[in-house]
Parts: structure tokens; C-alpha cells; sequence
């Protein structure tokens, strides 16, 4: 079955990290609320200045400030990119290099223009932003769930059915460091692989939007096909 959970995962311990958001919107904010409210430090950034960030900045308290997108990047032990993926070339390249950062994007071509190379699955979004990101070790997360569930919806490690959620990519520190923080947040974590495997969990597969456990998320997973062997 595609998809395993690591007994390290989860287990290891993330210390007070600060975390870059390079987008402020709908997850972004959510996952700053989230990263506060779990003793890390956040920087915000959007495309419109941190002045517009003044007040969830001030929701969130002492442990938040806004930047730009390149201060962010600089300032984040961890960066997220939580952008419309059109936007992925606006990313900042040199702070971010050594970094783990985390891509919750997805691609919606009504909403990004057509990318031919998604269109014809040449490439996943995640090996996108990585060939633009190439000094630095990119994790899929955080894009198979709503907002609302992700702020409402953890539970302790060990509750039956905790919800899961999963990661991919091509450096095993960074995923690990990825999934001690959803572990934090309230989910299990299900690892797909190698950046490439994150499709099995882009929009229109089973594992994009409901609540699974982790058993149900690898199965989902596993069901997982391609576009073009749908058509």
C-alpha cells in the first residue's frame, strides 16, 4: 500500500521554531494561529505589504510580526508557501536556501492559468517549486485539508481515529521535521514518498477534503490515478 507512517514521525521533537509564512491567506493564517498557539515564533508575509497584516498580526500576539515575503524567508527556520501556485515564480530564492519549506499549494487552472507540464503530468506543483527552490528541500503539506478542519479538527497523539494528514518529499530530516509539527497540530502523519508521490492527494483524488484516519488516508492514497488514467 502506498503511503507508511514512521514510528519517528510525530515523536521527534520540534523546539521553538520560528516559521515563515510567505502567503497570510485562509491556511496560512491558520497554520500561524496554530504555530503560536504551540510556542513557535511567525513571520507573515502576502503580496499586499505587512501593513495589511496589522490586525490578525495583533490577534495572534507578541509571538507574530509581519515582513515581506523575502523577510519572511529569511527570518524562518521553516517557511511555508501557501500561494496560488500561478504566483510559485514570485517565491524568493536565496533566503530560503538550506530551508525546509513547506508547499500546501495545489493546482487549479481556473484559477492559475493552464501549466502544461501539470496538464500533461510531466511534473507534480511541489516538483515545480522545487526545480524554482533548488537549494532548498521541499515537503508537500498541509493541501488535502480544509482550513477549518485543520484549526479545529486535532486530537491528542493516541486518540482512536486521530485525523491524518500527509507529507512528501525528497529529504527524510525535512519531512520529519514537517511531521513534528503536524503531530503538534493534532494529526498523524502518512508519508507518500518522494516529492513526486504528492499528486495522490492533489484535487479530485479521495484523500483531497475529508477527514481520514491514517489507515484511510493510505488507502486513499493507494486508489490514488492519475488524470490521464481516468480519461
Amino acid at each position: 500500500m502506498v503511503g507508511r507512517e514512521h514510528p519517528s514521525f510525530g515523536r521527534r521533537s520540534v523546539g521553538m521554531t520560528t516559521i515563515g509564512l510567505i502567503g497570510s491567506g485562509n491556511i496560512g493564517s491558520t497554520l500561524a494561529r496554530l504555530a503560536v498557539d504551540h510556542g513557535h515564533q511567525v513571520v507573515l508575509s502576502n503580496s499586499r505589504g505587512p501593513q495589511t497584516l496589522d490586525a490578525l498580526v495583533a490577534e495572534l500576539g507578541p509571538g507574530a510580526r509581519a515582513d515581506t515575503a523575502a523577510g519572511a524567508a529569511a527570518a524562518g527556520d521553516v517557511v511555508v508557501v501557501t500561494i496560488p501556485l500561478g504566483n510559485y515564480r514570485q517565491v524568493p530564492v536565496e533566503p530560503l536556501r538550506g530551508k525546509v519549506v513547506v508547499d500546501t499549494n495545489n493546482y487549479y487552472p481556473q484559477r492559475d492559468g493552464r501549466i502544461a507540464e501539470l496538464d500533461d503530468e510531466r511534473t507534480t506543483s511541489s516538483e515545480l517549486l522545487q526545480a524554482h527552490l533548488p537549494g532548498s528541500r521541499v515537503v508537500k503539506a498541509f493541501n488535502h485539508i480544509r482550513a477549518a478542519h485543520l484549526a479545529d479538527q486535532g486530537k491528542p497523539a493516541g486518540t482512536p481515529g486521530r485525523p491524518a494528514l500527509a507529507i512528501a518529499g525528497d529529504d527524510d530530516e525535512a519531512k520529519a521535521t514537517v511531521a513534528s509539527l503536524i503531530n503538534q497540530f493534532g494529526f498523524d502523519v502518512v508519508d507518500l514518498g518522494p516529492l513526486a508521490e504528492g499528486w495522490r492527494v492533489q484535487p479530485d483524488t479521495r484523500g483531497y477534503g475529508p477527514q481520514l484516519d491514517a489507515g484511510g488516508l493510505r488507502q486513499a492514497a493507494a486508489d490514488a490515478r492519475r488524470f490521464g488514467d481516468t480519461a
